[in-house]
């Protein structure tokens, strides 16, 4: 299996273009990396054959999503055995507010991300379906109150 470090410089730079506008046109993108067009889309379609692009998206407001307060969570389980672990995990993928969810190591188990209109949505959230998921034993909340910096671009 490869990684990045082992891509040559033009195979980096098209992925650093490529995550700063996943729309540029092959033609454009082929002009910035110094190539013609039907190499650089060979080496672009091997990215996305050998797992370094994962896939496409369009970044949205939250404010104009309707998911303008951003919150972390921690939760703490009461015990982690496989089966827990596993019966959490499929809670988180199904519910749509949770952006993000990590197991980590630590004081706590899991670090969600959820996005969601406004308190009383939060609110409805965590007494709702968070605080019910079988297994959950406390959480600690933090409200992003203003969003510094947010990218999603890893630096090669």
């Amino acid at each position: 299996m490869t990684n990045v470090t082992q891509l040559d410089r033009t195979d980096r730079r098209i992925l650093t273009i490529l995550q700063k506008n996943g729309r540029i046109a092959n033609v454009d993108l082929a002009r910035e990396v110094n190539l013609t067009p039907t190499p650089c889309l060979e080496r672009v379609r091997r990215l996305e054959k050998d797992g370094y692009i994962l896939q496409y998206v369009a970044l949205l407001d939250p404010v104009k999503a309707n998911a303008a307060l951003c919150a972390y969570i921690e939760v703490q389980l009461n015990n982690t055995t496989t089966a827990s672990i596993k019966a959490f995990n499929q809670q988180m993928l199904a519910l749509d507010e949770v952006q993000e969810c990590q197991m980590v190591a630590g004081g706590f188990d899991y670090l969600i991300k959820i996005r969601v209109a406004d308190m009383q949505h939060y609110q409805r959230f965590l007494g709702e379906k968070l605080s019910t998921i079988e297994g959950v034993s406390q959480t600690h909340t933090y409200v992003v109150i203003e969003d510094v910096k947010s990218v999603t671009a890893i630096k090669l």
